[in-house]
């Protein structure tokens, strides 16, 4: 792939290991193809707004009515333009109250978007973005992939969820977990995610933009 979309949704900057994660992974692809281009979207520093009455009306009209519904709507465009033009997707997500953060929901509720991202039929739902591949990079303070708090996790499922829906269903998932448990167990999860980061990137088919 010659077109890599990366969104960090932290709002802890340097100090976020989501974002030191995925800035890593973006180094990778770098060193593995130069050439590829990179666009980012910082969501957590300059986040997308959350829905309101006029832009949810106007993600599911033609026409806009007014100029805060016509915004929204350029802005839809705009991110789904983005996604569209991207053969690979980068997102990193911390765990924030055991989900992900509303701004980067926020990012989804522009980008789903019936007749455009997705579309309805007798069969039900399909996905029209299909044959991207996506990297999500979780960070989470416990530890949520096994054991008795799994069953919280609204992180990583709901991901999934999302990013089906518009028909990206090739996901490989980095988790980092323990962050909270101490130093050592973060500086242990910090490695063994950079690790399974590089063996993704080794293997991805990357082409010249």
């Amino acid at each position: 792939m010659s077109k890599v979309l990366v969104l960090t949704s932290s709002v802890l900057g340097d100090a976020s290991v989501s974002n030191q994660l995925t800035t890593h992974i973006v180094n990778q692809l770098r060193l593995k193809n130069g050439k590829s281009k990179v666009i980012a979207r910082d969501l957590g520093s300059n986040p997308v707004p959350h829905l309101t009455q006029d832009s949810t009306i106007a993600l599911r009209v033609p026409e806009a009515e007014n100029e805060v519904q016509a915004n929204a709507q350029a802005l839809s465009d705009e991110l789904i333009a983005e996604l569209k033009a991207a053969d690979l997707l980068v997102i990193g997500a911390p765990m924030y109250n055991f989900g992900i953060p509303s701004t980067l929901k926020a990012w989804f509720d522009y980008v789903l978007r019936a007749g455009v991202t997705f579309s309805y039929s007798d069969a039900g739902p399909e996905g029209l973005l299909k044959g991207k591949l996506a990297i999500v990079v979780l960070t989470r303070g416990g530890l949520y992939s096994e054991g008795p708090a799994q069953l919280m996790d609204a992180q990583e499922p709901h991901l999934r969820t999302l990013l089906g829906f518009i028909g990206i269903t090739d996901v490989t998932f980095i988790r980092a977990e323990k962050l909270a448990f101490g130093a050592s167990f973060q500086e242990e999860a910090i490695a063994a995610a950079k690790k399974a980061a590089n063996e993704v990137v080794d293997e991805l088919q990357l082409v010249a933009a």
